[in-house]
């Protein structure tokens, strides 16, 4: 087991800015080792900001007989709900019904199975709701009679990341963005990282006794950039797409909708004035970076939800489309949407030494136990000081009770009450308890700085670029928050080119 007696080698260096990445960086951090994370681009730039935005057990894969996989989410599920009230909460969910497809029996054990499989203690329990009289039949079409009621949770996924990476920091971790992994070699029991400032094009060294490649789906190229070390596995890459439209309904539950090619979707309330519409799973051929929902699935989603909701949902009613790129085990055969979604933690090393660790698949819902399998990986090469402890410690600004997010916004908007209750609510959604910190000693909204719409402020601004990693309009208004649905082209290029007036 290495000591890191030279300061001058980090104990870990992480590749990917993902969930994975930062999970493993926080929770490497809070038990003393001493952490580089680099990212190419922005934190959650990529897969981990395109997810369906859900903690979930994933119903559907009882179907595939993936019972380990769904225990060890519904288990997670209540653990992060719990630790991070202020991004995530409880969701219930509604699946009508449909004869010719999944019988009323199937779905019965399948809930059942879903109810009991993790330990379930927090979230209530599934029960059958008569659509012709729930107000959850209001916005589908007449001749939907029953459905089943069942628990998951949401979460906003680019905060899960960012407030990771920020956790992850305060614990001493070096959270460098925009720094891409050029090349990298073993020498003397350790690693040499060439890492590139992606904005300058300067090279700087960096030295690691371990190195973690979290690249999500570039990790095969992450794995080319490595001196010597073996051809990877072949990995799958699967392309899930979303749609986002106005609001079809005005109730806090999402729907689960079965199809008669056998794949399901959801539709989520979102952003409050908006409803999410997704996933697809299409095999993706190209650079990752280049992902986009494609015109055949964007009609795909509107036709799939419209054979469900009175008001038919056309491609000309979405107002935000978004795709992510996951790795899956190429091993399996099948469609896209059957591959296991479970994921794989591959260690190598050089008689001992320099171990490389490579993480392949999983689901956000499942981040947190891989991080801490990972980090236990990386204890047979490296110091730790502590224990596992991730599984109950909130994430920064997380330290309240689940159901406690309402009362944290009313006292927020006491406290400063020239911002209006809806912004309040946003802030609390988006920083926790931290909101009072961030806020300060303000009394009007001419103490906040510029106003650059949608409720967002010149100290929120200053409080993501110093403390959250934040460096463009964009980074703020589609990973920060989602502020970027209601802010004008217009006033995203005030706050980019206020941005590089500050230097940014």
């Amino acid at each position: 087991m290495k000591s890191n007696l030279n300061t001058d080698i980090a104990d870990v260096l992480i590749i990917g800015g993902g969930v994975n990445g930062t999970g493993i960086a926080r929770d490497a951090a809070g038990r003393g080792a001493s952490v580089v994370l680099v990212e190419q681009g922005d934190l959650a730039s990529a897969t981990s900001s395109a997810s369906t935005k859900l903690f979930h057990g994933g119903l559907r894969y009882l179907e595939q007989y993936d019972f380990l996989l769904v225990r060890k989410a519904l288990k997670e599920r209540e653990i992060l709900l719990r630790n991070m009230p202020h991004i995530s909460r409880p969701m219930r969910f509604v699946l009508p019904h449909v004869k010719g497809m999944r019988p009323a029996w199937m779905l019965r054990i399948g809930l059942f199975i879903y109810d009991h499989l993790g330990g379930r203690s927090m979230l209530p329990g599934t029960h059958v709701l008569d659509l012709r009289t729930d107000i959850a039949g209001g916005p589908l079409k007449a001749g939907f009679r029953r459905a089943f009621e069942y628990s998951d949770g949401w979460v906003d996924d680019a905060r899960l990341v960012v407030l990771n990476a920020c956790d992850a920091a305060d614990r001493g971790a070096q959270v460098l963005t925009r720094t891409k992994l050029v090349a990298a070699r073993r020498e003397g029991g350790h690693w040499v990282a060439d890492l590139q400032d992606t904005r300058t094009g300067a090279v700087v060294q960096k030295r690691a006794w371990a190195l973690v490649n979290a690249g999500g789906p570039w990790v095969n190229k992450v794995i080319d950039a490595l001196d010597g070390v073996v051809p990877p596995d072949p990995v799958r890459l699967v392309r899930g797409s979303h749609i986002v439209v106005r609001k079809l309904f005005d109730h806090d539950r999402a729907y689960f909708f079965q199809l008669p090619d056998g794949r399901i979707i959801f539709a989520i309330p979102y952003q409050g004035e908006f409803t999410l519409i997704g996933t697809t799973d299409v095999d993706h051929t190209s650079d990752p970076a280049t992902a986009e929902c494609s015109a055949e699935e964007a009609a795909y989603l509107c036709s799939a939800a419209s054979d469900y909701f009175s008001q038919a949902v056309a491609v000309s009613d979405i107002v935000w489309t978004y795709s992510g790129v996951r790795p899956l085990d190429d091993t399996l055969e099948g469609n896209a949407s059957t591959a296991s979604r479970d994921y794989h933690i591959k260690v190598s090393d050089q008689n001992g030494q320099a171990p490389l660790i490579s993480i392949y698949g999983g689901k956000i819902t499942t981040f947190r136990k891989l991080s801490e399998q990972a980090v236990a990986e990386l204890g047979e090469y490296i110091e730790l000081t502590g224990q596992p402890w991730t599984d109950h410690t909130p994430l920064p600004g997380g330290d309240f009770p689940m159901d406690g997010r309402a009362a944290l916004a009313d006292k927020l908007a006491a406290g400063y009450p020239f911002l209006g209750l809806e912004v309040c609510r946003r802030m609390v959604s988006a920083y926790g308890t931290l909101a009072w910190k961030m806020l300060g000693d303000a009394k009007t909204t001419d103490d906040l700085g510029q106003d650059f719409g949608g409720g967002l402020f010149g100290c929120e601004v200053r409080w993501l670029v110093a403390r959250e990693f934040a460096l463009t309009a964009e980074d703020i208004l589609w990973r920060r928050s989602k502020l970027g649905l209601v802010v004008s082209p217009a006033q995203a290029a005030v706050l980019d080119g206020w941005l590089k007036e500050v230097g940014a």
